[in-house]
């Protein structure tokens, strides 16, 4: 069974409930969940909106492979409305958005799948949430904990 680190966001409609259904329907398609943070409210991130998001990280337990994770979480988040997907660093409201964050301790890069998540470290909604769940975890091929590196991204960003 591997753990499996997925953030959470919404800007759109009732927030709380969205991110909600998104972890039920998380353990019921891809496992067990074995931890959920708090929700966090955070300002819109590359790009500008009205609507204030609601972040929050979750941790899974799953015998899915990382690509069967990615299929089953798109597959939720169609589930739940989103029918747009971020593309080429254009982002805009979203209804929910669930990243796959880290699986294990697996390094991945291809055109469909890149972990850990290549931007997780620039944002710190989703490195808060992720703190929370995951403080002692260590980020693969860097060899430092979330709590350092969350140190020393407030140094810069926070």
């Amino acid at each position: 069974m591997a753990h499996v680190y997925l953030g959470l966001g919404t800007n759109l409609g009732d927030k709380a409930a969205n991110l909600h259904r998104a972890v039920c329907g998380i353990s019921e398609k891809i496992g067990k969940v074995l931890s959920l943070s708090s929700f966090y409210e955070t300002a819109p991130w590359g790009f500008t909106s009205e609507n204030s998001f609601l972040n929050a990280a979750v941790c899974v337990e799953t015998s899915l492979s990382p690509w069967e994770v990615l299929h089953r979480t798109q597959e939720i988040e169609r589930m739940l409305g989103r029918t747009q997907k971020s593309e080429r660093n254009v982002y805009h409201d979203r209804i929910i958005d669930i990243d796959l964050l880290l699986y294990d301790k697996e390094i991945i890069q291809t055109p469909e799948l890149t972990l850990p998540h290549p931007l997780m470290l620039q944002r710190e909604f989703v490195m808060k949430p992720l703190l929370e769940i995951a403080r002692e975890i260590e980020h693969p091929g860097i060899g430092k904990t979330f709590g350092e590196l969350y140190e020393e991204m407030c140094g810069k960003i926070c």
